[in-house]
């Protein structure tokens, strides 16, 4: 009897062993058991949370929809928390604030400066492409009778007419020139030539606005050599006057963007109060832009300003004639 007491006790003694102790025991048991954590599609790190704690990039379901893309899409523009939006306003009414940000190492709110500056170039030269020329531009060709400059008409029915293959070939065939440089590219100016008086200008429009995207890139650095010159004391890295000038042209495309459609569709009175107003604010802005990225005098910066407008009129001339002449031989 003792030993089948005995042989009962240790039985119960041994289930007791292996049940749960504790409610917490049980959670963990549980825990154990539970499906894993999602992986992140892009690096294959495990998320806990909307976003990957690895690289950042946001735990979305696949796109199944147009309605499902366009939801996405008008979320990440009109979130309350988007870089777009607290990059854009600041850029537009607080000249040198993100430059000044950016030195800070206050970075991470804001989009990056080189994709800003190519998101806002993208956006302006492609407005700038489809903004319909304004009704009665004068089309035609530009010539000097003596001291009378002359507009003669392509068409054989007048400006903006279509002109023919014969008759381009007739008004190029009228240009000659005594340069031995441009000896060797008269073929190609001849043929640049009659394709841009065919289509009155067209293809060279398209053509030019395409090539000016990248020379207006090539300009930035050969500004910043002329900050670094204006700027030596106290002395600053060629780089921070790099990042000033894509802030400022980032500006710029944005103000031009604005303002190529409103000018395309408003009548003469508004268009001239709207060239009034951006050839007062752009000089201003970039008169405070340099008060608050290089914290010197008035008198200073005002001098400094009208050296740097200098530069700017040589170098965006050469630039723009280096883009024309590209364009037109490309043709």
């Amino acid at each position: 009897m003792r030993n089948t007491a005995a042989a009962e006790s240790g039985s119960a003694m041994a289930a007791g062993l292996t049940a749960p102790s504790s409610p917490i025991a049980a959670d963990a048991s549980a825990a154990a058991t539970a499906a894993p954590h999602p992986r992140c599609a892009n690096c294959g790190a495990a998320i806990t949370d909307n976003y990957c704690g690895a690289c950042g990039q946001r735990h979305v379901h696949a796109l199944h929809s147009i309605g499902h893309f366009l939801r996405e899409s008008a979320e990440d523009l009109t979130h309350a928390d988007s870089r777009l939006w607290r990059t854009i306003v600041p850029l537009l009414i607080r000249p040198g604030f993100l430059t000044r940000e950016f030195l800070a190492g206050r970075r991470v709110r804001y989009l990056p400066p080189v994709r800003l500056y190519l998101v806002l170039s993208v956006l302006f030269f492609l407005i700038a492409a489809i903004v319909p020329q304004r009704p009665g531009a004068p089309q035609g060709l530009v010539t000097r009778n003596g001291s009378q400059i002359v507009l003669t008409p392509l068409g054989a029915k007048g400006v903006g007419a279509p002109v023919s293959e014969a008759r381009a070939r007739a008004i190029c065939g009228r240009f000659t020139t005594t340069e031995s440089w441009a000896a060797g590219l008269r073929g190609r100016f001849e043929a640049a030539c009659v394709k841009l008086v065919m289509d009155n200008g067209h293809a060279f429009r398209e053509s030019f606005l395409h090539n000016l995207g990248r020379a207006m890139f090539v300009l930035l650095p050969l500004l910043a050599l002329v900050m670094l010159a204006l700027y030596r004391k106290p002395p600053r890295y060629y780089v921070e006057h790099l990042l000033f000038f894509v802030h400022n042209h980032a500006f710029l495309f944005l103000v031009l963007a604005l303002y190529a459609p409103l000018a395309a569709l408003t009548p003469a009175p508004v268009r001239a109060t709207l060239r009034a107003g951006l050839s007062i604010y752009i000089p201003v802005y970039f008169y405070v832009s340099m008060r608050r990225v290089y914290e010197q005098g008035r008198l200073l910066t005002g001098a400094k300003l009208v050296t740097l407008g200098g530069a700017y009129l040589v170098l965006g001339t050469l630039t723009i004639a280096a883009a024309s002449l590209y364009s037109l031989l490309t043709l």
